[in-house]
């Protein structure tokens, strides 16, 4: 019955999906109705909306899909390994190192090459990833001292960020345009870049969704069932980073995707991660595209950042849930 369910939720969602991608692709100060968005995509010739829809309007809709569906998983494997709710990339700091790297090289090296950025971007969200597994080892990594550190990386990181824009005004703007999340500009380039990661890491999450599982039983009792605990969460830990890091280094910080998408799965459907994991790639995917279409329409031709929204949706839902978590005896 479990699976049945889930299988009509995995279909419900993929339609929405489905139909939020042909209405965003309208959406701009360019607006395209949806017959003739589908009728480009059919392969016919539509006139001069044609270049505006490949060109400029498609990859961002694809960016759009990868980066929720990236930063979604990579929130509910957090939450797993963490055994946390309130786990995700921004909370534990990983979006925060990434962060904390494309602003150094956004102020202190304007005229460094685009894909510099990127990289960046990922190597600082590997760095902290790389600190917060040995500053938390201790006889064993502990869910609990996991998440504690994390936080204390995200606001060192956090920190950095500000003292960064106080040391240098001039050349803030374009960091914070980054900083709070914006699919503004993106091209095919950018997929490219996005894609291998998003199609490996995501399959091989699925497939170690059985391990997730376990680990949510506790540490005794997986080491028991035969598991190596430690090497386990380690492997999920960079899979989860990888994720979340690639995805980050693209579109910039898109704070809670990665807290509200596992969370919202995991009343849909349980705890199951078979499951869990796929819906929670698809809610990823509705979230980010429902904060693009806002950014883009609300107020055309002017661009809000994408990352305001979803910190609209996510902050009071994180109180929500911090709140409900304390009243819980």
């Amino acid at each position: 019955m479990q699976n049945k369910k889930g299988l009509y939720i995995l279909i419900t969602l993929g339609l929405v999906v489905l139909v939020l991608s042909v209405i965003g692709t309208g959406i701009g100060a360019v607006y395209i109705p949806p017959y003739e968005i589908i009728s480009n995509l059919l392969g016919n010739d539509i006139g001069s909306n044609q270049l505006i829809i490949q060109n400029y309007r498609l990859p961002r809709i694809v960016i759009a899909l990868l980066v929720g569906a990236g930063l979604s998983v990579s929130g509910a494997v957090l939450q797993g390994i963490i055994r946390n709710p309130l786990a995700s990339p921004d909370v534990i700091g990983i979006t925060k190192g990434a962060g904390l790297s494309a602003a150094i090289v956004i102020i202190l090296f304007p005229k460094a090459p685009i894909f510099v950025l990127p990289v960046a971007a990922f190597l600082g969200a590997a760095c902290i990833a790389i600190l917060l597994y040995l500053l938390a080892y201790k006889n064993g990594v502990k869910p609990s001292t996991l998440s504690l550190v994390g936080i204390a990386l995200g606001a060192i990181c956090h920190a950095g960020i500000q003292y960064l824009m106080v040391k240098f005004p001039l050349e803030v703007n374009a960091a914070l345009v980054w900083l709070t999340g914006s699919l503004w500009g993106k091209s095919w380039d950018d997929v490219w870049l996005l894609l291998p990661w998003i199609l490996i890491l995501l399959p091989v999450t699925i497939i170690m969704a059985v391990k997730l599982d376990i680990l949510n039983l506790g540490d005794d009792v997986a080491e028991g069932l035969g598991e190596r605990v430690e090497v386990m969460r380690m492997v999920l830990l960079f899979i989860a980073v990888g994720l979340a890091g690639s995805s980050v280094a693209i579109v910039g910080s898109l704070g809670f995707v990665g807290l509200i998408a596992p969370h919202i799965a995991r009343r849909l459907v349980g705890n199951k991660h078979h499951l869990l994991l796929p819906v929670s790639a698809l809610l990823g995917m509705v979230l980010v595209l429902i904060a693009d279409m806002l950014a883009r329409g609300l107020m055309p031709p002017v661009e809000i950042p994408a990352g305001i929204f979803t910190a609209v949706i996510g902050a009071p839902y994180f109180l929500y849930l911090l709140r409900k978590m304390q009243s819980t005896p």
